[in-house]
């Protein structure tokens, strides 16, 4: 088996390559200027202001529910808020489908929690639900909700295998990788602490081929349903996790790079996107540390790649390991503890440079099917040992696709210490090349497995240390991309909360600002069966909402709603609003004599 040096880390030249046409449709650079399409000029300010929405008024908000779904509603919930419950609820879904029978235990589940939180069990019988939903000024964004029911012990050792090289999995290799990137066994289920998102495990390339065509098909019912249709898709189900693994080291160890040489010239402590080295100062450095000669960094540092400001930025920084410079072939820093200068790249077998490619392949096929059917597509965030590639590969795709509108998204954790960095370099990078931010904005799904990892591997925590301050780095991130929204007609935000603060301070500020729902750059997404208060009384009043439909059947989503009902645990108790508001539009229809309302 031939190794081969991986000799450059050209994500977007990579990315061109794995496209499956011979050539991409060249595109301008048109410039992020202000807001200047059709219908904004003056008569923008004839415009009605941005609706009011009151999600105190439960006969709005529960309008479209037949009452026996408000009673289901009210069940699941409380259920949902059982400690004790949901405990053994794995072993009372066991008992009651050997009690039941395949038959009745699937009529039970679709009565109770299959019901409330999933659509239906293929795309043919959900879509009466999304037609409803749609009726309501509620949007669909189809989620296939299947996953494979592998053991804890077979989650592990497919984790194990699919997160190392050919030679540390032979043994004539020892993983250079920082402990955070390499896999772990004790967190080799990465299912383990996760609520509210799908977990994809590798196990061969046709699985990750039948995972895309699973993709493809979210993608064209979303276009059928709706002519601004949301599809959310996850990287780790499309090829190897190894190589995420691998480039978020690379992306990692060259963004530290630049702080430890921000804070030798006295600038640590800045916001990253106002971190800017003396490009003097920092060539010298580079000579001292011996990673290439004097003549080399000049060429590097010229006036057509940087500019003429003498500076050089994050994302000036960052471009130096792109196919338009030669420093990819110098790809090596140093270690902070040893002084030792230590390569990015590892070595990859012609196996998994092919595997590497299918990958992109993959990504490319469904942006483009996206862009071919009218849908944006959302891609996951997923744990912070792969989320640097993933963040990486999804700006290549922005870069080729987001030329006329925002259709890929990449999402944002604001759970993350360093969340507003990243907004804030993401949208900067945009301005710079032109083409259209989109963004969805999410707390975050992997704290409580995040943080018992980082304490047994032994790394930094990377989550905000309590639930008030990831709150107030949402809030933060949101300003900032609502701040661009004002200015910058082509970018959009998807506001994923459940959280009606959160909500609140996104209306007041669209108010202030001047968005207004009929500029279709603000949206908002929750979960089938959760926060319909907030949903659709945003939907009534015109906003951009969407519910996430996941779909499949009964005993295939049984760990989803294992999940949903662990994650409503935690979301529900000690906050029984949604509960209340269930009980006092029941107590309403009883008191009117509207108990059998149907919705219209």
């Amino acid at each position: 088996m031939g190794l081969r040096r991986a000799p450059r880390l050209q994500l977007s030249a990579l990315c061109r390559r794995a496209a499956l046409s011979t050539a991409p449709a060249a595109r301008e650079q048109p410039a992020a200027g202000p807001r200047a399409e059709p219908g904004r000029g003056p008569a923008e300010t004839a415009r009605p202001p941005v609706p009011a929405v009151d999600f105190g008024n439960t006969q709005e908000a529960y309008r479209s529910r037949r009452s026996w779904e408000l009673v289901r509603s009210l069940l699941v919930l409380r259920l949902c808020a059982s400690p004790a419950l949901l405990a053994r609820h794995e072993q009372l879904l066991h008992l009651a489908r050997r009690l039941l029978g395949q038959r009745l235990f699937n009529t039970l589940m679709k009565m109770t929690f299959y019901g409330q939180f999933v659509g239906g069990e293929d795309q043919e019988s959900i879509r009466p639900l999304i037609q409803h939903n749609r009726a309501f000024g509620v949007g669909s964004i189809l989620d296939y909700g299947v996953e494979e029911d592998l053991t804890p012990e077979e989650a592990e050792r497919t984790e194990m295998e699919s997160c190392s090289s050919a030679l540390e999995r032979d043994g004539h290799g020892v993983s250079k990788r920082e402990k955070q990137f390499q896999a772990h066994r004790a967190f080799g289920d990465r299912r383990d602490g996760v609520t509210s998102a799908h977990t994809y495990f590798y196990a061969s390339e046709a699985k990750c081929d039948r995972h895309m065509e699973t993709f493809l098909r979210c993608i064209e019912a979303s276009g059928g349903a709706s002519e601004d249709g949301f599809s959310a898709i996850k990287l780790t189900a499309l090829g190897r996790p190894q190589f995420l693994l691998q480039f978020s080291v690379v992306l990692t160890k060259w963004r530290r790079f630049f702080h430890h040489v921000a804070a030798e010239q006295g600038k640590a402590g800045l916001a990253a996107v106002d971190t800017k080295l003396e490009v003097a100062a920092l060539q010298e450095s580079v000579v001292k540390m011996g990673i290439a000669s004097r003549a080399e960094i000049e060429d590097w540092f010229t006036a057509e790649t940087l500019g003429v400001s003498g500076t050089l930025d994050l994302l000036d920084w960052c471009s130096l390991i792109d196919s338009r410079t030669e420093l990819s072939r110098h790809l090596v820093v140093p270690n902070m503890q040893t002084g030792r200068l230590e390569p990015l790249l590892s070595r990859f077998t012609e196996e998994e440079e092919r595997q590497m490619t299918r990958m992109l392949q993959r990504m490319d096929v469904l942006a483009k099917k996206a862009s071919q059917a009218g849908v944006r597509l959302m891609v996951d965030a997923e744990q912070t040992y792969f989320q640097p590639a993933i963040s990486r590969l999804t700006l290549e795709m922005q870069r080729r696709f987001n030329v006329e509108r925002p259709l890929i998204f990449n999402t944002f954790q604001c759970y993350l210490r360093d969340a507003y960095d990243n907004v804030t370099l993401d949208v900067e990078l945009a301005r710079r090349e032109g083409w259209c931010f989109g963004a969805k904005l999410v707390r975050g799904a992997y704290m409580t497995q995040e943080r018992a990892r980082a304490l047994e591997v032994g790394y930094e925590d990377p989550i905000n240390p309590t639930y008030e301050a990831t709150s107030a780095v949402y809030h933060r991130c949101l300003d900032y991309v609502l701040e661009e929204l004002k200015h910058n007609a082509r970018a959009a935000v998807m506001v994923a909360s459940h959280n009606e603060d959160t909500v609140r301070f996104t209306l007041r500020r669209m108010e202030e600002l001047g968005l207004h729902p009929a500029d279709r750059q603000v949206y908002f997404g929750q979960l089938l069966g959760m926060c319909d208060q907030i949903s659709f009384p945003l939907g009534q009043a015109g906003f951009l909402v969407y519910k996430y439909v996941p779909y499949g059947p009964v005993m295939e989503v049984l760990p989803y709603l294992s999940r949903r009902a662990l994650e409503n645990s935690g979301v529900m108790k000690g906050a029984q609003r949604e509960r209340q508001l269930l009980w006092q539009e029941l107590k309403r229809r009883l008191c009117t004599g509207s108990l059998f309302h149907q919705p219209a």
